[in-house]
């Protein structure tokens, strides 16, 4: 069974001090990973110069990105990015590719947006296209590769290709307008990795299950907490009922033990062991790391 890392996103940091705090709360709390997010639209961040200033302000973090929207980029620009961050990191440059879900960013971009199979064929072509890139004209070998997804597609993708898999945590719902997401439920997680692993064979022991948290809340009242999240009908943060909010494994409710627990039985239940949490809850559900390696 691997043993746990953790990572938190770095979402567009207002100045360096900024960066080096957070940097630093990170190092004391024994985060592993710090990894960029790749939206577009006002006081955003270019995720690959974020992570270049992250590099320098913590020579022990790893970096990387969680996860690009494959349709910004062209397999040649982001070869040479890629390549930029392995030699200037020194190798703690980790890279995740996804599929992309938030349509508004594409068309106030203008960038266009494709229907969801086409989405798929264009990341498993990028990533070959740019990993031949690499070799050719900047003689590197790829740096771990971090596919997210939760689709049959693209967990198929992430077992041909991917070094991590990583399950984003929610579907988009049919019929819906784009972005309309809704939580896996434990069932489904369950779905979800034994289809991985089939599709893996083997190679699934060599693997890496990345598992992104999209919230946490440290408190005594998980079913209060719950029941709160399933009235509200948020469309990013569609759960079924209170019993969905607290099963799902993309969401961390309940006292710092309860979580660092739950974190436990996730791994042998779906093989999480990396664990993503966002920027929001970095302070948050940082002292569970602690319990979670004192019950390791």
């Amino acid at each position: 069974m691997r043993n746990f890392r953790f990572g938190f996103t770095v979402d567009s940091p207002g100045d360096q001090d900024e960066l080096s705090r957070l940097c630093g709360t990170a190092d004391s709390y024994g985060y592993d990973v710090a990894l960029a997010v790749d939206h577009l639209g006002p006081d955003r961040s270019s995720p690959f110069s974020v992570l270049m200033a992250t590099a320098f302000a913590s020579r022990r973090l790893h970096v990387g990105t969680h996860v690009l929207n494959i349709g910004y980029w062209n397999p040649s620009i982001l070869a040479r990015e890629v390549a930029t961050l392995v030699r200037l990191t020194e190798g703690r440059f980790e890279l995740g590719i996804g599929f992309g879900i938030v349509k508004a960013q594409y068309d106030a971009a203008r960038i266009p947006w494709h229907p969801f199979d086409k989405r798929m064929d264009l990341v498993a072509a990028s990533i070959e296209e740019m990993n031949g890139l690499l070799s050719a004209e900047h003689g590197l070998e790829p740096p771990p590769l971090l596919v997210g997804g939760a689709s049959p597609r693209a967990l198929g993708i992430a077992a041909e290709l991917a070094d991590i898999a990583s399950f984003g945590g929610r579907f988009q719902v049919p019929g819906e307008e784009p972005g309309t997401l809704r939580f896996i439920t434990a069932e489904e997680a369950d779905k979800g990795v034994e289809f991985l692993r089939e599709k893996t064979g083997s190679r699934i022991d060599e693997m890496e299950v990345n598992s992104f948290i999209l919230h946490v809340e440290v408190t005594d009242d998980r079913r209060a907490a719950g029941e709160r999240i399933a009235a509200a009908r948020e469309p990013h943060f569609l759960v079924e009922d209170a019993e969905h909010a607290l099963d799902t494994p993309f969401m961390l409710i309940g006292t710092e033990e309860q979580i660092a627990r739950q974190l436990l039985e996730n791994r042998e239940r779906y093989g999480f062991s990396y664990i993503t949490v966002r920027r929001p809850h970095l302070e948050t559900f940082g002292p569970v790391i602690k319990r979670v390696r004192e019950l390791e």
